[in-house]
């Protein structure tokens, strides 16, 4: 089994998320959270500022944690075929832009970030990590958990 410890920012202003575009290796275009693996021996805080900068071109602080995701996504659903299942820890954030200017990352994965309202977001090709955090910041549940979202249709792990 594979694990992965990621952090995300989850970025709601004026009724909009920012979104960003992520292009894979094999041309597979989904629309995620900001955020990304957590370095070697790197504070997951740290994590989902870097990362916010590097994929949107913004600058951001975190606000409040919001919780914890812990899914296995099974071999079979893995992009990459041959590869075992992973295990996808996920530290979501709540953050606040600060300055900066929205671009595309440079030489990177992301195609473009953008702001979308929170109503078409059930339209988009998109990650489950979009609704995951969506859910944790608009229930800001107790214990940083909500209940796992299905794959399937236009939400893919």
């Amino acid at each position: 089994m594979d694990l992965r410890l990621a952090a995300y920012a989850v970025c709601v202003e004026d009724g909009r998320v920012l979104l960003a575009h992520a292009v894979r290796p094999d041309g597979d275009r989904t629309w995620t959270l900001p955020g990304g693996r957590v370095e070697h021996a790197e504070d997951p805080l740290a994590t989902v500022i870097r990362e916010v900068a590097e994929e949107t071109g913004l600058n951001a602080v975190v606000e409040r944690l919001l919780g914890v995701d812990s899914r296995v996504v099974p071999a079979a659903e893995r992009r990459l075929p041959g590869r075992p299942e992973l295990h996808n820890v996920g530290i979501f954030y709540r953050i606040r832009i600060i300055g900066g200017r929205l671009r595309p990352e440079p030489n990177g994965e992301t195609a473009e970030s953008v702001w979308t309202p929170i109503p078409e977001v059930a339209r988009l090709g998109r990650s489950s990590l979009v609704d995951i955090g969506l859910a944790l910041a608009q229930t800001v549940p107790p214990t940083g958990h909500v209940e796992s979202v299905p794959v399937g249709g236009l939400i893919r792990h």
